[in-house]
């Protein structure tokens, strides 16, 4: 085992913070955690053995906050392993995006993986996810990792995508207040991006700011953030069909 890994996450909802700590688990003792959906904080230069970058995947890209906070690291040539966490409907263009950005801030990806969490916007599909027979899976890849950087071994790591990579999701709807809404200022918080200020008894989230992390869904106190209804029909018959459907980790070394 390592003494020591980093993990820097963007995790809105916590499924991608539980998927990278559960890798963590399996490669290093300790585990310093590094959170870049905060912001106001300057990211922490990497100092660890290695370095474990979690990211989720929006409509097969990463999120473009990420990717620019990302871009503020320098890894100086330490090894680093790459995971996206999708919602059990496709990565696409994804891992092979974060492992673009990551080697050219200067680190060598030793691993990559695609993780399954439960959707953010629809939450049936891949309910429970990362459930106990993840864990196993990812343990599993985690020991094998360890092995390959044991073994000194510098074999390149290829992973699926195309490039260029398909366009971003881009959709100017926000999630909205429900009448139960205390203005507590909690989603203002949690907001990556600074959307959502409190205004005259009022979250107003700004369409062009917000980036549909669901965050402020998530960290709700109240329970009173939510898609609009229309979008939140439209995302289950979309993504219905996926409920019965289990996509399995997919492991790059």
């Amino acid at each position: 085992m390592l003494n020591i890994a980093e993990l820097y996450y963007f995790s809105p909802t916590g499924g991608t913070k539980k998927a990278g700590k559960i890798f963590c688990e399996g490669i290093s003792k300790n585990v310093k955690t590094v959170d870049l959906s905060l912001r106001d904080k300057a990211v922490e230069k990497p100092e660890g053995e290695l370095v474990v970058i979690a990211v989720p995947v929006f409509g097969g890209r990463i999120p473009a906050i990420a990717a620019e906070r990302l871009n503020k690291l320098e890894g100086s040539g330490k090894k680093a392993v790459t995971l996206v966490i999708y919602g059990n409907r496709a990565y696409e263009d994804a891992l092979l995006e974060l492992n673009n950005i990551v080697t050219e801030r200067g680190f060598q990806v030793a691993a990559s993986a695609a993780l399954v969490a439960q959707h953010s916007m629809a939450p049936e599909v891949g309910k429970g996810r990362p459930d106990e027979q993840d864990r196993r899976s990812i343990l599993e890849f985690a020991g094998k990792v360890l092995d390959k950087l044991e073994s000194g071994s510098e074999s390149p790591v290829k992973v699926p995508g195309n490039y260029p990579y398909k366009n971003g999701m881009s959709m100017l709807v926000t999630p909205v207040s429900l009448p139960s809404c205390k203005q507590c200022g909690k989603c203002a918080t949690v907001c990556p991006t600074g959307a959502i200020q409190i205004e005259n008894g009022a979250a107003i989230t700004s369409p062009e700011r917000c980036i549909l992390c669901m965050a402020c869904v998530s960290a709700c106190p109240e329970h009173a953030r939510i898609l609009p209804p229309p979008l939140q029909e439209k995302m289950e018959q979309m993504l219905g069909a996926l409920k019965s459907v289990r996509r399995e980790n997919e492991f790059f070394l």
